[in-house]
């Protein structure tokens, strides 16, 4: 019989005297870790003597090469082989396997060879199929060994075993088989160790039941001393339930436990750190408030959410604060050891940076940039050098204020040579398309060389769509393409947006261009179902903008019908936003027939129309030009508790236009400005508009002080209007005069700005280089400078004309005498 089973008896002998008093292997230390280095142990010595038969090492191979049924067949064949009587001991080289592969099916396999032939298990052996069936997600069968365990007399399920499921339940998240583990351990008053409180921890993250964590950390702090990997799992925990200040006050109490030295913490031979110190089980607690009932029945206590820990008081807090700043001010070399004791414990450090950063990681979702500036001079002054995950977090951490921090702490990142990881990288992308900073953002992002999320590249097409960077926007979903980066349905809604509508400003659609919509649509969705995105109420809307901009009448009824079906009738409150989308381009198609129609339809389908609706409505009254009508949705609107807004009464006021009756529309409009209500541009365009068909020169001249008077700039309408009436009515020199005044008024709010920038005058208005002037008033129209660009075209055309140029809007006697007007 190998040594290695004779290691193991002695050690589980060694178990029953002790009581349970095993180590603890990064808070996992139990039976099931000591086992694994055992049998790691014993696969090695089983390696060494390969030249002796060994029936074990033939169903390893079997299993390994991918050969159940040769491993099914040599381990039927392995009583007649075996010159002894086969014990547990046989198989614990298989088992071992089993458990790395890990490998449920043929460990069942196993015990049911063992039952067949009267071998009797042993604790190796349980807790090796354990963890195979944990690993392998066979938490039934799992249950089922504790049960045949719980049944044996010869064996018995110790703590380690139920730890053991109690973290495969957690790993997989399955809060009813934790649940069920919990009450099992609590019918066989096993109690718990250190490895359960972490295990009931997780479950308590998993759960999101801040109050069960609290109690844990009481229930904990009462039954142990405190152990710096423990509170590195308290700090993770509170941490990820966003309770910043409690995990704050431990990681206070972590340092202060790490400058006192004496730290029992050590590395495994496979890498994990532990605790190497005795971990003695605490005695089942049935009795009211136990933390396995409590997560058991997940239940939330009645206790505020954010607890304070009672053990650290603020003085004491403050203080260990005043020690770390005390360490940091020391300017001697060994700063970098002052702040752990003067001790050189790389595994203490490491899990001191690993909390750090876990609080870090936290500032960034609840955008706490103060604390986890604290932190990281915290760690500067306990000579802890901030690793790529922790810059990664500051990162995202200043991301929230501006893309200008980021940016230097990326630069502090390249002065210390650490390469920011993709996550990074994404962070710095979708900060500065936040901050229109493209250039920058599509650098970061062409340096990501794996990127699991469409996340940064939504963020830059965002972008693209804000600022009409369509070119951009192609790069870049080629680009997203091309690193094959799965699309969301951000992704889908985005490109409706951006590449739905053909035709830009100052352009009407065609036949030509309602052909490029409908196979950009056609493409869109196709790329849509090639990656199995369904679509969104947003997405539709998107797509039914585009078809409406294009004046696809027929299109936009057909895919209005298909979201009835998808989201309106399931949802009707999803319904208003599309069928004002709808009622809108419909009004502008001058379809009011069906305006009608569709808005009885929304009505029936339990949609609530909204002002937007109400608008819409009283806007296609203009097209019917029922001013009845108009009044009656008016009233409608205000019943429902909606207010009329300056749109609302220009289409009223249209209404009355076109009847001729200018009194009344000018009446309504002077009661709007009574009720302080601004008017805008687009009102006064109305007005404008109507009185230059009929030759109101009265009222053009009303509406131009009124105008001044309200401070609203005039635009390219206004001037055209007021121009085109004086012309048609044989007044030629105050046209010219008008138009300059407005078109000073235009571009600047005063009027002043020929007379304060005197350049604008030689450099656009009276310079004979046309070349340069025309292509300097291109360039304003390219930055979408069109008022400025329109009003000196306009002032050069009066100059050409030969007329002289009025520098200031207050030096025009047209504009004096609309001054005097009584409005």
């Amino acid at each position: 019989m190998h040594m290695y089973g004779y290691r193991a008896r002695v050690f589980l002998r060694s178990i029953s005297l002790c009581k349970s008093k095993w180590h603890n292997h990064h808070l996992h230390g139990s039976l099931i870790h000591f086992s694994q280095n055992l049998t790691s142990t014993a696969g090695r010595e089983f390696t060494e003597f390969a030249t002796e038969p060994s029936m074990q090492r033939q169903v390893v191979e079997a299993l390994h090469s991918g050969d159940r049924k040769k491993a099914s067949d040599l381990l039927s064949d392995f009583g007649s082989r075996s010159r002894h009587s086969l014990t547990a001991d046989h198989f614990v080289h298989i088992f071992e396997y089993c458990a790395r592969s890990p490998d449920p099916l043929f460990v069942m396999e196993i015990l049911r060879f063992m039952e067949l032939k009267g071998v009797s298990m042993n604790n190796i052996c349980s807790s090796l199929m354990m963890q195979a069936l944990c690993n392998g997600g066979y938490l039934e069968e799992a249950f089922d060994i504790v049960d045949y365990l719980g049944g044996s007399q010869r064996l018995y399920p110790v703590l380690p075993l139920y730890n053991s499921l109690l973290r495969s339940c957690t790993t997989m998240q399955n809060i009813i088989q934790a649940s069920r583990c919990l009450d099992l351990m609590e019918k066989k008053m096993v109690g718990k160790n250190e490895v359960t409180y972490i295990e009931l921890l997780k479950l308590a993250v998993l759960q999101k039941n801040l109050p069960a964590a609290h109690l844990i950390w009481q229930e904990y702090i009462k039954n142990y001393s405190m152990s710096i990997m423990a509170l590195d799992r308290f700090i993770w925990s509170f941490t990820r339930l966003g309770d910043l200040e409690s995990a704050y006050k431990i990681l206070l109490e972590m340092i202060s436990l790490a400058t006192r030295g004496n730290i029992p913490i050590a590395r495994t031979v496979h890498g994990k750190v532990y605790t190497n110190r005795l971990d003695i089980p605490v005695p089942s607690n049935k009795g009211p408030g136990s933390t396995m009932l409590d997560l058991k029945e997940n239940k939330k206590l009645d206790y505020c959410m954010h607890p304070p820990l009672m053990y650290i008081p603020d003085s004491i807090s403050a203080s260990i604060e005043q020690q770390i700043i005390c360490m940091g001010n020391k300017k001697a070399k060994s700063t970098e050891l002052a702040g752990l004791n003067g001790q050189k414990h790389p595994l203490l450090k490491k899990a001191l940076s690993r909390s750090f950063d876990d609080i870090i990681h936290g500032c960034a979702k609840q955008k706490n940039h103060m604390l986890a500036r604290k932190l990281m001079l915290q760690m500067t002054n306990l000579g802890l050098q901030p690793s790529r995950h922790t810059y990664n977090g500051i990162i995202k951490v200043v991301s929230h204020r501006s893309f200008g921090d980021a940016i230097r702490v990326l630069k502090k990142m390249q002065q210390k040579n650490l390469k920011p990881y993709d996550s990074t990288l994404a962070s710095l992308s979708i900060t500065c398309s936040k901050a229109l900073q493209l250039d920058l953002a599509e650098a970061f992002l062409n340096q990501i060389s794996e990127c699991l999320y469409p996340n940064p590249y939504n963020a830059l097409l965002a972008s693209c769509d804000q600022l009409n960077q369509l070119e951009r926007a192609i790069r870049v979903f080629a680009k997203m393409e091309q690193k094959k980066v799965l699309p969301n349905i951000r992704t889908c809604e985005l490109l409706f947006s951006l590449f739905g509508v053909v035709n830009g400003h100052y352009e009407d659609s065609d036949a030509l261009s309602k052909v490029d919509v409908a196979k950009r649509i056609n493409a869109i969705q196709k790329h849509m179902a090639n990656n199995g995105i369904q679509h969104s109420h947003l997405s539709m809307n998107k797509l039914m903008r585009a078809l409406g901009e294009e004046g696809m009448i027929k299109e936009l009824i057909q895919y209005l019908h298909v979201a009835e079906n998808l989201f309106i009738y399931r949802n009707p409150s999803l319904g208003t936003h599309m069928y004002n989308t709808v009622l809108h381009y419909l009004v502008e198609a001058k379809e009011s027939d069906t305006v009608i129609a569709i808005f009885k339809k929304m009505k029936l389908c339990g949609c609530h129309p909204d002002s937007e609706t109400y608008n819409i409505m009283i806007d296609c009254c203009t097209i019917l030009k029922s001013y009845r009508s108009a009044c009656l949705l008016l009233s409608m609107m205000i019943r429902k508790g909606f207010h009329p807004v300056i749109c609302t009464y220009n289409a009223i006021i249209e209404i009355l236009l076109e009847d001729e009756n200018f009194n009344e529309a000018l009446n309504l409009l002077k009661q709007v400005i009574l009720d302080g209500i601004q008017p805008d541009v687009l009102l006064f365009n109305t007005v404008l508009k109507e009185a230059c068909y009929k030759g109101r020169i009265d009222v053009i001249e009303f509406i131009v002080e009124c105008m001044r008077r309200e401070k609203v700039p005039p635009d390219t309408r206004t001037c055209g209007y007021v121009f085109s009436a004086y012309v048609d009515s044989g007044f030629h020199n105050t046209a010219i005069e008008a138009l300059q005044v407005l078109s000073l008024r235009m571009m600047s709010e005063d009027g002043n700005i020929l007379r304060e920038n005197t350049n604008f005058v030689n450099e656009f208005i009276l310079s004979e280089d046309v070349a340069v002037v025309e292509s300097q008033i291109l360039k304003l129209f390219e930055d979408s400078e069109d008022e400025l660009a329109i009003g000196l075209l306009n002032l050069r055309w009066c100059a050409i004309a030969g007329f002289p140029i009025c520098k200031s809007a207050d030096q025009s006697l047209w504009a004096k005498r609309l001054e005097g007007m009584q409005l």
